[in-house]
């Protein structure tokens, strides 16, 4: 985090953090500014491994638990820092009828693609991240080809080198053609997609479900029928993420009927959960991560129910980290006030961050060195962060996507 201290240029903390200067002028002062005039701000440079911690690979959730809701959730004060354990039917307990639950109701799609190059036997995968834009999606359309076409961004996964021109067929009977147009930024392809169906029919049938790469998956039948339920929240309403907002996984209508008996009430927003929430940060320093853009849309009577929860004295319950990366975004941009709208956000919420919106915030446990592990630490501190996940481990919760959660209050 930043701060302030009166050391030498030279000067490191003993777990590597470099401090580093700046000059400010003073007041009045000129292009010219002599030594006296000079004041010394020293940057401490947070390192990304200073957000490590230790996980037993056998403690990363593979698959959801036997009954939706039947989780653990580990409640840590973030002013006092003390701990408990309890199960997130228990939330309803943490509630008043002044308080407010905001909710991210993206719906995760089947966007994982398995098939083949026309021109080989080599496989080839395809995430689908995004749609193009209007003027991509009229230029993949003039190229012909299909009753349906229409461009996206996407990822490939093969075994040969990527180029403009390669064709990958999809579905057991090549129902689904993909043609590689042009190569974008961070990784990513446009694709031009043909069928005969809509694509988003295809996708039904024989799309996979985009978990997270530390869940193994088999490509079994079983498996596919687990994930279309369980790796999907149950107020899923927009299409659009390729994954999902995974603090909302726990939630029942037993737990929403026990929060409306209290009078707790509910809002929600929208962001569509893009393939960056998986990417790990692979800079030295946290300072030179870049987020990747995500869509986010807030409805009025979200904006609407933020100001009155205010007016009554009330606390905003954020679940999960694309709750709060939308609420913040659109309280940073408008003097710290929500107001509906859509846009996009690249928001790194990292310590030392001042949350406009978010009093609460119900997430799952996360990577070791993530960005959501910094956002966590910025509304409750690092170190204590660092010391409820330490305990995690040793209590033997389950972690990630599938795992069990906490709620910082």
């Amino acid at each position: 985090m930043f701060g302030l201290a009166k050391r030498t240029k030279e000067a490191k903390e003993t777990d590597g953090t470099e401090w580093k200067t700046q000059i400010r002028p003073t007041p009045g002062g000129t292009s010219r500014i002599r030594p006296a005039q000079r004041v010394l701000i020293y940057l401490r440079a947070v390192k990304t491994k200073q957000y490590y911690y230790p996980l037993p690979a056998e403690l990363i959730a593979q698959h959801p638990s036997a009954e939706r809701g039947n989780d653990r959730m580990m409640v840590l004060d973030k002013s006092t820092g003390f701990i408990e354990n309890k199960m997130v039917a228990d939330l309803p307990a943490y509630l008043t009828e002044r308080d407010l639950v905001i909710v991210n109701d993206t719906k995760v799609f089947p966007a994982r693609l398995l098939g083949r190059w026309s021109d080989s036997p080599g496989s080839v995968e395809i995430l689908l991240v995004s749609p193009a834009t209007d003027a991509d999606a009229l230029a993949a359309d003039s190229r012909g080809g299909g009753a349906h076409s229409v461009a996206w961004s996407c990822m490939i996964g093969s075994g040969r080198p990527s180029r403009a021109g390669q064709i990958a067929l999809f579905g057991p009977r090549d129902e689904l053609s993909a043609e590689l147009v042009e190569r974008l930024d961070g990784g990513l392809w446009r694709c031009a997609f043909r069928s005969a169906e809509p694509l988003s029919a295809l996708l039904d049938r024989f799309g996979r479900t985009p978990v997270p790469p530390y869940i193994k998956r088999e490509g079994t039948e079983a498996e596919e029928k687990e994930d279309r339920i369980r790796y999907q929240t149950i107020y899923a309403r927009e299409p659009g993420s390729v994954a999902a907002p995974t603090a909302g996984l726990h939630f029942t209508q037993e737990i929403f009927a026990a929060l409306d008996a209290k009078g707790v009430r509910r809002a929600a927003v929208t962001l569509h959960v893009g393939p960056g929430t998986f990417r790990p940060v692979k800079t030295e320093n946290i300072e030179d991560h870049h987020m990747d853009f995500e869509a986010f849309s807030v409805p009025p009577e979200t904006a609407d129910a933020i100001a009155e929860t205010r007016e009554r004295g009330g606390r905003v319950l954020c679940v999960g980290s694309t709750t709060v990366r939308t609420l913040e975004s659109v309280a940073a941009a408008n003097g710290g006030k929500v107001v509906p709208g859509r846009g996009a956000s690249d928001i790194f919420i990292r310590p030392p961050f001042k949350f406009a919106v978010t009093d609460m915030m119900l997430t799952n446990f996360h990577l070791p060195q993530s960005t959501l592990l910094m956002m966590v630490s910025a509304l409750a501190g690092r170190e204590r962060i660092l010391c409820a996940y330490a305990l995690a481990v040793r209590a033997k919760y389950r972690f990630f996507s599938y795992g069990d959660c906490m709620l910082i209050k």
